[in-house]
């Protein structure tokens, strides 16, 4: 029997950033007792680092928008292949929720007659993304982390989850260590909430922070639930790529939504050259045209490279292999050209882009409003995740639900900027009202000792293993650059079977390796623990990827370059067999409603 802490709570949410704090608030609310583990910090998310804003169709600034344009907005951006019910109920309760956050305290830029200012950004057809500046993320968090604490939530901090624990199909809580010391701690729960993020660090160049190791995705795939979509991974098109130790920090989406424009070596505008025909209606075809649309001038259509996140990355990529690009792999990101617009605008990017101008002076000693930033893709978002039910949250195993970045279906194959905040609103809120539900009219739990035992075994494992010579970090690195290197923004059959052969490789070699020292404040141990969940999502990824022979959103197929109408019909999942290995499942996308379809067509 294994020597642990043991915590009793209704609500288990695993994962503190604004889903799993939106989700715990809810469920508090409701009445549950909830506790609140989080692998780092509270406050230290992934959330912090969407900058831009928030997406919700509250018209403030332009009163042709609606729930309808932003619904038929998400659903193009995502191609089709989205749970349109999530799609329907975020684009329906996204201004709600916003307006709920600012009841809260959170201090929104404002229009000159006092309503929350939007803002353009990428794929929406109208100015929709409420911002604080670009530090809208941080902001959301403070409020959020603030009315979580005053509401009497219990917080976990620096509290690592190994394993989901299981009553017969049911979920029954979960085993954790707490990084500072290594103590285990075992929790019952009578509903769990996954609110975990994403899988970036599987990948070498990312806006992605330590914590991102897929945690959730894998916990629940060893659990029995369902994953899907995770061929769709999102590189976003700006991050910083000098110098070398800032490489893949994000820039965000903000700075073209405010008239930045991207340029090759040869100071040209590549965007105009490539327009998708889905989009070009809503494109501009001059440079006066796209600078009058960030301006918001209602009859000009937005520049190209306010398209979907997907194809401007594609774009970029292509401008680097043919030699046009920057000297350091990426290509300009210019919004000092606005002076020769406005005579204010070395004060107007300072106030608009704060975080933008003091990231790029203090990282890499660039005035942003006297030249142009270096950028190239970034890994950042996995559309793909745990598979629920749009309207509760729940995935297929009882009791365990998801939001957040680690659940699946709103965004299809793409998602849009400002939808990842409005997403971890809407349906945080929606997980936490129906965990509390569950626990409420679900009977208690019992969790068997063999598995806290067993789960207490694999824990301690690396601990006693004589070791390989090669530690954790060395095949944790192996990894990230077999997925950037085989399974990254383009990819082809070889390449991907490729990966395949070296993630079982990888495998293996986590197997063997070993730990010195002891179980406090050890990041070896940690990072050694990390591998089982990255190795799961890469593989999910890469077998993803292989059965999707087609080229969709977030995933590019060099060898499939165009999109198959068939492949729009299925979404696929992924689950672990009955003998351990991972099986695939084409999923039909679900039929949309006649008033929706309508929708759709009525929007272009």
């Amino acid at each position: 029997m294994s020597s642990h802490l043991e915590h009793e709570h209704d609500v288990l949410v695993i994962g503190a950033g604004g889903a799993g704090l939106r989700a715990a608030i809810e469920a508090s609310a409701r009445g549950a007792d909830v506790g609140l583990v989080c692998k780092s910090l509270l406050g230290k998310a992934h959330t912090v680092m969407a900058e831009g804003g928030v997406a919700a169709a509250l018209a403030n600034v332009d009163d042709r928008d609606s729930w309808r344009v932003h619904f038929a907005d998400t659903m193009r951006g995502g191609q089709y292949v989205n749970n349109w019910r999530m799609a329907e109920l975020h684009a329906k309760e996204a201004p709600e929720r916003v307006r709920e956050l600012e009841a809260w305290g959170a201090l929104f830029d404002r229009t000159d007659d006092g309503r929350i200012l939007q803002r353009n950004f990428g794929g929406h057809r109208y100015p929709r993304l409420a911002h604080v500046g670009d530090r809208t993320g941080l902001e959301m968090i403070r409020v959020l982390q603030d009315r979580g604490v005053h509401q009497g939530i219990a917080v976990y901090m620096e509290t690592n989850v190994t394993t989901l624990l299981m009553d017969g199909g049911r979920v029954a809580g979960a085993f954790a260590y707490d990084r500072e010391r290594g103590r285990f701690r075992v929790f019952r729960a009578k509903a769990v909430v996954l609110a975990t993020g994403g899988i970036g660090r599987a990948y070498k160049i990312t806006s992605n922070s330590w914590e991102y190791t897929g945690d959730g995705h894998a916990l629940a795939y060893h659990a029995g639930a369902d994953l899907i979509d995770m061929e769709f991974v999102q590189f976003h098109p700006t991050g910083m790529v000098w110098p070398p130790s800032v490489r893949g920090i994000l820039v965000t989406e903000g700075v073209r939504g405010e008239g930045g424009v991207l340029k090759n070596r040869e100071g040209r505008r590549f965007m105009f050259d490539d327009i998708p025909e889905n989009y070009r209606a809503q494109t501009a075809d001059s440079e006066e045209e796209g600078w009058r649309y960030t301006q918001g001038d209602k009859s000009a259509r937005r520049p190209p490279e306010l398209l979907t996140r997907d194809h401007v990355a594609r774009c970029i990529v292509r401008e680097v292999r043919e030699g046009r690009g920057s000297p350091h792999g990426g290509v300009f990101l210019d919004i000092s050209w606005i002076k020769a617009r406005v005579s204010d605008a070395e004060d107007r990017i300072k106030k608009k882009l704060p975080s933008m101008y003091h990231q790029f002076k203090q990282l890499a000693d660039i005035d942003i409003t006297r030249e142009p930033m270096e950028i190239g893709p970034t890994t950042h978002y996995i559309m793909g995740g745990i598979r629920v039910d749009g309207d509760t949250q729940m995935s297929t195993v009882p009791g365990l639900f998801a939001c957040g970045e680690c659940a699946a279906g709103l965004h299809g194959a793409n998602r849009l900027g400002g939808n990842s905040l409005s997403d971890l609103l809407v349906f945080g809120q929606r997980a936490g009202e129906h965990a509390a539900a569950f626990a409420a009219s679900s009977g208690a739990t019992a969790v068997d000792a063999g598995q806290v035992d067993e789960a207490a075994r694999r824990a301690l494992a690396p601990f006693d293993r004589p070791g390989s010579g090669e530690g954790a970090y060395q095949v944790q690195h192996a990894l990230q650059e077999t997925m950037q290197d085989l399974a990254g923004i383009v990819r082809n059959e070889g390449d991907l079977r490729a990966a395949l052969g070296r993630v079982e490789e990888l495998r293996e070699r986590a197997e063997t390796v070993g730990v010195a020292g002891n179980r406090e404040y050890n990041p070896g141990w940690h990072t050694a623990l990390d591998l089982r969940n990255l190795l799961t999502v890469s593989e999910a990824v890469i077998r993803s990827a292989l059965d999707r022979k087609e080229s969709r959103g977030g995933h590019f197929r060099e060898d499939f370059p165009d999109k198959d109408p068939a492949a729009g019909k299925y979404n696929i999942a992924t689950r672990r067999a009955a003998d351990g290995s991972m099986e695939l499942e084409r999923v039909p996308v679900r039929e949309l409603p006649d008033e929706l379809q309508a929708v759709i067509e009525e929007m272009g």
